[in-house]
């Protein structure tokens, strides 16, 4: 859908800030004192703080109306259409401050906040004790406690920093929406209060709208977020029902999609108002706070990725504290004047998805993918802690040398498990799990009395083959989907591959030996290539519980690249890259204290003992057990073109780029959201200044030797926020012409150990095949 947007006079960004901080000024001018929550209350009503007059001189455009016939909501509800979404900015200067923070320790924050005697508002805007004396003053007002936020931080995120940027940020889309749909001319008047009754209870009220047309009998609600003020609804209502304005249509336009409540509400309006009397319409754009960052601004460093992104960071652990979170969003914003928050991302979904062009001295922009979900989903938690693995293991990808990225679950080699510095990260942990996970997996497959094993013996029993052979099951990669643009990398796809091949072992297992012809093992294998092999697969790409595997994979592909450009020149990178330094990347969180033998010991146990009790002919006696093992050291390629980019994902670019500075609904998937940020340009801790920083502790606990598995083939890779505007801090290039020559990194992995999954089986089985 075209807009007569060309016709308008832009805005300089210049202009823009000024008018809306006038704007902003105009509906703070009323501030009173702090509530008891810490946020500020106005006094007088929103209906007095503007004063009507036509769209077009309120935001200073010039221009021809749009042709009403063209407007959007002209045939019904509409969605902008995806490749016209873009962001705007607005002035929130206050986002600044979102690096600071405040000990836990009473004693030690009773120290900072006791120095502030004077009223809050003595000390200057932008300064740390500006912050700490407004927060003082809060808790002075609930008893010095701080039951509701639970500490600083939320109270910093949710009440400091957000409320202050509502006002700016709504009449920034206000006046985008004005711009882009082109409601110019004498006959749009923006911030009209209508004085509607409901005929049912003869209540009058007093509703102002956003933009009202009285010749084409329209009245507009704009909201940036995807949220309905539910203290309008009776207003709404009442105009529906009053017979002064029973020609009169409801256009509702959001910034964002709408959340499930406010669907349900606009589905009720239009039952309400009969035929085509109310729309919806989704103007889709990503509000960027605009401010000059500084020393507590939150940032990440040379040894971090995700500390930008403000939905990560403000993202509970648990899904108490996102409850908790929610409670008090909802209840300080009855208004709906909240964009999307960390309660609308599954982050048990986060991926990183781009890298850009590791410039040394200007840092790295980064944007991740995950689900998008109603806030109502209760998935919003645990950001940090996926973030931290994903950052975590790109820079354990990073500092090991290739050859060190492997795993080995074999019950025949318990003195080799992984190497002794990848068993003391993360990315490692995950590897052996995902290895131990996936016998699991085999094992079920095999059960016979069910599903795909059922199946399969009631083959064998038809051809005669008495058991099956004990294999060993790896994971490769697929053939990654990579372009590399302007600088970056897009990761767009990097599916694994489940293979297998018969292996027999020392170790004793519960069913005794299974003796074949050449010719049974072979149809053995055949008939598990076809059968049981494709369902694990089509897990290891898509289940839950593989989804860490899958994230550090994505990770270790973005590594591989970061690699191949510093080998050209230098980044930010080149010290950490092959040190074989890890300590600043450990086990975290509830796993600290996890060695690699725990996992050997739960695998050896099932090897031994059978993973899963099944009927089984040899001595009475059920079971069945599994191996294998995994392998990061290789990276296959494969390159996209710039016309198959171009054609597939044309949006992408543009969603990335706006990622970087905020998060954004990506372009090409309506289930994805895209978030991420850009690093710092040095190394150390980076962020806000913390009064009592506290580093993470380096973990002690006892490895296995560093020797590769004797069938591998080490591969090693090649050696190797600016002051002022807040746009400064970098945004991606478009889109240009060159062809991508690096298809990026995608990581074998081998069965370093081997994998067996037998049963012994009747010749006959009853059942179907």
């Amino acid at each position: 859908m075209n807009h007569p947007i060309s016709r308008i006079s832009p805005i300089s960004a210049s202009t823009r800030r000024q008018h809306l901080w006038a704007r902003a000024a105009v509906a703070l001018a009323t501030v009173g004192i702090l509530s008891v929550s810490g946020l500020p209350q106005l006094q007088g009503t929103a209906d007095a703080a503007t004063k009507a007059m036509p769209c077009e001189q309120m935001f200073k455009l010039k221009g021809n109306p749009t042709d009403p016939g063209k407007l959007p909501w002209a045939k019904g509800d509409a969605v902008r259409p995806e490749t016209d979404w873009d962001s705007y900015g607005f002035p929130n200067q206050r986002q600044a401050m979102d690096g600071l923070t405040l000990p836990d320790d009473p004693a030690e924050r009773d120290k900072i906040l006791g120095k502030l005697t004077l009223p809050y508002k003595k000390y200057a805007e932008g300064t740390p004790d500006r912050v700490y004396a407004t927060y003082k003053d809060y808790l002075s007002r609930n008893g010095n406690t701080d039951t509701k936020y639970g500490g600083f931080s939320n109270w910093l995120n949710e009440a400091y920093i957000e409320v202050y940027g509502r006002n700016p940020r709504g009449e920034a889309f206000h006046g985008k929406v004005v711009k882009d749909l082109g409601l110019l001319g004498p006959d749009w008047i923006c911030e009209e209060s209508l004085t509607v009754t409901d005929p049912d209870t003869g209540k009058p009220y007093t509703r102002r709208f956003d933009a009202v047309n009285h010749k084409t009998k329209e009245v507009l609600e704009i909201k940036s977020g995807g949220n309905h003020d539910s203290s309008q609804a009776p207003k709404d209502r009442a105009f529906l029902k009053d017979p002064k304005y029973k020609d009169y249509k409801l256009r509702y336009t959001f910034g964002q999609q709408q959340s499930e409540d406010t669907l349900r509400y606009t589905d009720g309006l239009k039952k309400l108002g009969g035929s085509g009397r109310v729309t919806t319409y989704e103007h889709v754009s990503t509000p960027e706070a605009e401010f000059n960052p500084g020393k507590y601004t939150a940032q990440d460093t040379a040894r971090s990725i995700g500390r930008s992104a403000d939905v990560i960071r403000q993202s509970p652990p648990n899904p108490a504290d996102l409850k908790r979170q929610m409670d008090r969003i909802r209840a300080a914003d009855p208004e709906g004047l909240r964009v999307r928050g960390p309660g609308g991302v599954d982050f048990s979904t986060l991926e990183l998805r781009y890298v850009g062009k590791p410039v040394k001295g200007q840092g790295l922009n980064y944007s991740f993918s995950a689900n998008k979900v109603d806030e109502s989903s209760g998935l919003g938690y645990g950001g940090k802690e996926r973030a931290e693995l994903i950052s975590d293991s790109f820079f354990t990808w990073l500092a090991l040398t290739p050859e060190k990225f492997w795993v080995n679950l074999n019950p025949d080699e318990p003195s080799r498990i992984m190497d002794k510095t990848f068993g003391s990260t993360d990315a490692g942990r995950v590897l052996l799990q995902a290895d131990l996970e996936m016998k699991h997996d085999y094992a079920k497959d095999m059960d016979p009395r069910t599903g795909i094993g059922k199946q399969l013996f009631a083959k064998l029993a038809a051809e005669n083959i008495p058991c099956t052979h004990g294999v060993r099951n790896w994971i490769v990669p697929k053939p990654a989907e990579v372009r590399e643009q302007d600088g970056g990398l897009y990761i767009l796809d990097a599916p694994l591959k489940v293979n297998s091949v018969p292996q027999d072992f020392k170790t004793p297992q519960p069913n005794g030996s299974c003796d074949l012809t050449e010719a049974q093992h072979k149809r053995v294998q055949e008939l598990m290539d076809t059968m049981i092999v494709p369902d694990i697969e089509k897990k290891v790409n898509s289940d839950a519980k593989y989804a860490d595997l899958r994230t550090v994979y994505h990770a270790r592909v973005a590594a591989e690249w970061i690699r191949q450009q510093d080998a050209k020149s230098p980044t930010d990178y080149h010290a950490i890259i092959n040190s074989n330094k890890v300590t600043d990347w450990p086990l975290r969180g509830k796993n600290a204290s996890w060695t690699p033998e725990q996992t050997y010991k739960d695998y050896v146990k099932s090897f031994t003992q059978g993973d899963y009790s099944y009927p089984c002919e040899k001595a009475g006696r059920p079971g069945t057990c599994v191996a294998g093992g995994v392998d990061f050291s290789k990276s296959p390629k494969q390159e996209v073109t710039q016309a198959k980019f171009t054609a597939e994902h044309k949006n992408l670019p543009r969603t990335t780029d706006i990622s970087v500075k905020a998060m954004t609904d990506d372009a090409e998937s309506k289930a994805l959201l895209a978030l991420g940020g850009n690093t710092a340009a040095h190394t150390g801790t980076g962020g806000g200044t913390n009064p009592t920083p506290t580093p993470t502790p380096t973990p002690t606990h006892p490895g296995q030797p560093s020797t590769p598995p004797a069938t591998h083939d080490p591969n090693p890779g090649p050696t190797g926020m600016p002051s002022g505007d807040h746009h400064a801090s970098g945004g991606l290039a478009n889109t240009g012409t060159q062809i991508g020559t690096v298809a990026g990194a995608a990581a074998a992995l081998l069965a370093a150990g081997a994998g067996l999954v037998w049963l012994r089986h009747r010749r006959r089985v009853s059942g179907g095949a």
